[in-house]
């Protein structure tokens, strides 16, 4: 093959060390030189003046866990000289030659070939803000769990309080709960702790809090508590943070927002993952293929076999399928009517699959808003109705006219 980079240089990153295997010409032939160096900070200076020396003007490495990121940083405060990140999937070595020196090397004849392709890095201030909405989300979800064991704690003692209350954290429980902890046993005094609303069910809490609440309960139902209120902290403190960091997209954001099924916080997410600058995608079918939300495309001898979607970005497909099923549950909107389109392709057992059509819909959606600048616009629940309507009248008139003998030709839709 052609060579297109005369000086170019393949990384396999691992944990300790750095395999560096740079490709460049010798007398009139194209040699390799591999050297070792270590992660910690040092050697991955010693490995950046190395490639400096050599006149390195490219760098591919692998997207090997965490671990490539330390020699990124460093690496890329070199002058004239291209980074690229390839995917592990897209590099695969030929079997039998499985080490660290053919690795390197490997990827440096690809590199040199113009074979790779760099995997889309996330800017600093993207880095952080999906660190945070990251970490937020598994606070989020460990809260849930901490409530579920609170039920758990309740169930095991006879209390059947998640049997009336539908928030057993509610203000009215959570006094409830407290009360329990501190001693009190009696079921009248503990139902008169309601508040407001939920005083209309002070007949169904008598007989909700009896039962054998314990000093083990107690105990562990404190250690619960304790645990959700130092959660509740953290996530207050990570939606500061989060709130910090989105200050400048402030305006995309609340473009972003008022798509039906996106709130605030899967607005944050979602922008943290991609970004506002769609320059990076070229097309809505560019994202969702990166993001894993649409089919995957595997044919072979003229049969398709298996369309599973790649895994993509697992958070942001969560994101995603979380908006689409709170999107599918609005009223009087044209993502509910596309979910109901789906549900009827798909049939009863293929709701997952409509939540995940719906998703990518809903992703296509906020390419569009990002790459034009504009606002969403609600096209109704009675869109599709309307629009064959429209094509039915249009295809009634094309008759009548050529019943005149008018030749009509319709351009294909856009």
């Amino acid at each position: 093959m052609d060579v297109i980079v005369e000086r170019c240089a393949g990384l396999d990153v691992h944990k300790k060390t750095v395999m560096a295997c740079v490709r460049k010409p010798k007398d009139g032939k194209r040699v390799s030189v591999r050297r070792e160096f270590s992660t910690f900070t040092h050697g991955l200076h010693q490995l950046r003046d190395w490639l400096a020396s050599e006149g390195v003007t490219q760098v591919a490495m692998e997207a090997t866990g965490i671990y490539w990121r330390p020699v990124w940083y460093v690496l890329e405060e070199m002058a004239g000289v291209e980074l690229l990140l390839a995917n592990a999937q897209h590099v695969k070595n030929l079997p039998g030659r499985k080490t660290d020196a053919k690795d390197a090397e490997w990827l440096a004849q690809l590199l040199e070939c113009g074979l790779l392709r760099g995997s889309f890095i996330p800017t600093p201030v993207m880095q952080r803000l999906r660190d945070l909405t990251r970490y937020r989300n598994k606070l989020t979800q460990d809260r849930a769990r901490e409530v579920q064991r609170i039920q758990k704690v309740l169930e095991d003692a006879g209390i059947k309080l998640d049997s009336v209350i539908s928030d057993v954290l509610g203000k009215s429980s959570r006094q409830m709960l407290e009360a329990l902890i501190a001693g009190e046993r009696d079921p009248e005094v503990l139902a008169e702790l309601s508040k407001a609303r939920m005083r209309a069910k002070i007949p169904d809490l008598r007989l909700a809090l009896v039962g054998r609440f314990g000093e083990h309960h107690a105990l562990m139902a404190r250690m619960h508590l304790d645990h959700i209120d130092h959660l509740d902290e953290m996530i207050d403190r990570l939606d500061q943070e989060v709130a910090r960091e989105m200050a400048p997209f402030a305006e995309a954001a609340g473009r972003v927002v008022s798509v039906p099924g996106l709130g605030q916080h899967t607005t944050q997410a979602i922008l943290a993952e991609i970004g506002i600058d769609m320059s990076r995608f070229p097309t809505a079918a560019h994202l969702a293929s990166w993001a894993g939300m649409c089919p995957g495309n595997h044919e072979s001898a003229g049969k398709s076999r298996s369309g599973r979607p790649r895994k993509g970005n697992a958070a942001l497909r969560a994101v995603l399928c979380e908006a689409a099923w709170a999107a599918s549950h609005t009223k009087d909107t044209y993502l509910a009517a596309q979910y109901q389109r789906f549900l009827r392709r798909f049939g009863k057992k293929g709701q997952k699959k409509a939540i995940f059509a719906l998703a990518h819909t809903i992703l296509v959606i906020v390419w569009n808003i990002l790459s034009d600048g504009g606002t969403y616009e609600e096209l109704g629940y009675d869109y599709f109705e309307r629009r064959i309507d429209t094509e039915e009248k249009k295809r009634r008139l094309i008759r009548q006219l050529e019943s005149l003998g008018v030749h009509v030709t319709v351009e294909p839709a856009a």
